[in-house]
């Protein structure tokens, strides 16, 4: 059983780290708006961001966890008072833990000096935040939400062993699939969650209907058989199995989604974006399993970023500005600021994924559709800055 309501202390502190959304969110869109410009800069260039690690180890890692980490802290902060019915993590906590995660991004990049304690403060950050989430949910009582500690821990587990392979000049490649697998997971998870509860809320308040399915053992049986496939995948990731499971999961997330009713939701981009957020990881499923099956069609590199540039940084983007505006007291819609963010977002995704299949040079299309893709990042930072920085509108007094 939870524990009652903790009546949480006005907070009068920097409002900057007044909730865990400000200082992540904020910090996640800017270090993709100049990360992936700079990989962008290594393809055109050939020449390595740092020394010492190779371009690609770098881009990987600081995909996943620089930013997505950051995401997932943001998220786990923010969401954890709602969870728990305890006091968030704010102050000079939440301003310790952002500057962990910072000190991790300067570790990664001047790594070939220290690369043990590069490692160590880097990795560091998410078994703090872990440490954290797990002894919320448990002083809380909130056992529905174990599962996403768990994920959440594995993450940090992958950081570790990508770590342990980069300085033991270790292959990468499992660890790697394994990193990939668990946002994979989670966004099964935790998607199938917010979409129908967000999209049933939405189509209630304006008189829609049928309202999306309800959590129902189709759910469940889709999560076993994504936790199955995830981790065939990712001790055998060229097998004909694997291949045969994809296109099979592909079938089960696009009924999952149909049952969420996402074309009735078209009149709020808002609501709109998580079915088309969602919708990438079938088709990464899909594509994947096309990679396996007859890779003479499409490449495994290009399907993966269906999952990495598509359902990673759409959800992430869509979960980041509902939260936003939400917790900064504002009204859940997307204008056009938002929207543009959407858009160029999703292009950015779609470029990069059929790259190699478009009538253009290749290197030419991957180079835009990473610059269009950080851009929706730069116009997030423009848009939502401002409102990551300022007091909920609730707040002021005029």
């Amino acid at each position: 059983m939870a524990n009652a309501p903790v009546a949480p202390k006005p907070y009068s502190g920097l409002v900057f780290f007044e909730r865990g959304y400000r200082p992540f969110f904020l910090g996640a869109a800017l270090f993709v708006g100049i990360a992936i410009p700079l990989w962008v800069v290594t393809l055109e260039t050939g020449e390595d961001i740092v020394s010492g690690i190779s371009s690609r180890d770098y881009h990987v890692h600081e995909m996943i966890f620089g930013y997505l980490s950051a995401v997932f802290a943001g998220f786990l902060l923010t969401a954890l008072p709602n969870w728990t019915n305890r006091p968030a993590i704010a102050g000079l906590q939440l301003a310790l833990l952002s500057l962990l995660w910072l000190l991790g991004r300067i570790a990664m990049v001047t790594s070939t000096s220290w690369p043990l304690a590069a490692a160590i403060i880097d990795a560091s950050f998410l078994v703090v935040v872990v440490a954290i989430a797990w002894k919320e949910v448990i002083l809380g009582g909130s056992i529905r939400n174990y599962p996403v500690c768990l994920i959440i821990s594995l993450l940090a587990v992958a950081n570790i062993a990508f770590h342990y392979a980069l300085v033991t000049e270790s292959d990468t490649a499992m660890i790697e699939r394994m990193s990939l697998g668990v946002p994979a997971l989670l966004i099964s998870l935790v998607g199938g969650r917010v979409v129908p509860n967000f999209s049933g809320n939405w189509m209630k308040q304006n008189g829609i209907s049928p309202l999306p399915a309800a959590f129902s053992k189709y759910d469940m049986m889709v999560m076993a058989a994504t936790a199955i496939t995830l981790g065939s995948w990712i001790i055998l990731p060229d097998d004909f199995v694997t291949g045969i499971l994809f296109s099979g999961l592909s079938l089960l997330h696009l009924i999952r989604l149909y049952r969420w009713r996402g074309w009735q939701t078209g009149a709020e981009p808002l609501v709109l974006i998580l079915h088309v957020g969602y919708f990438w990881l079938p088709l990464w499923f899909g594509l994947s399993g096309l990679a396996i099956l007859a890779p003479e069609y499409f490449s495994a590199s290009s399907a993966l970023h269906a999952l990495t540039a598509g359902a990673i940084g759409t959800m992430t983007v869509a979960i980041m500005t509902r939260a936003i505006l939400g917790h900064s007291g504002r009204k859940l819609h997307a204008g056009s600021g938002t929207q543009t963010i959407y858009v160029m977002i999703i292009w950015g995704a779609l470029m990069r994924v059929f790259a190699e299949v478009l009538p253009f040079d290749y290197l030419f299309i991957v180079s835009a559709s990473g610059t269009l893709w950080a851009g929706g990042f730069i116009v997030f930072v423009v848009v939502y800055g401002p409102y990551c920085l300022k007091k909920k509108i609730a707040d002021y007094s005029g």
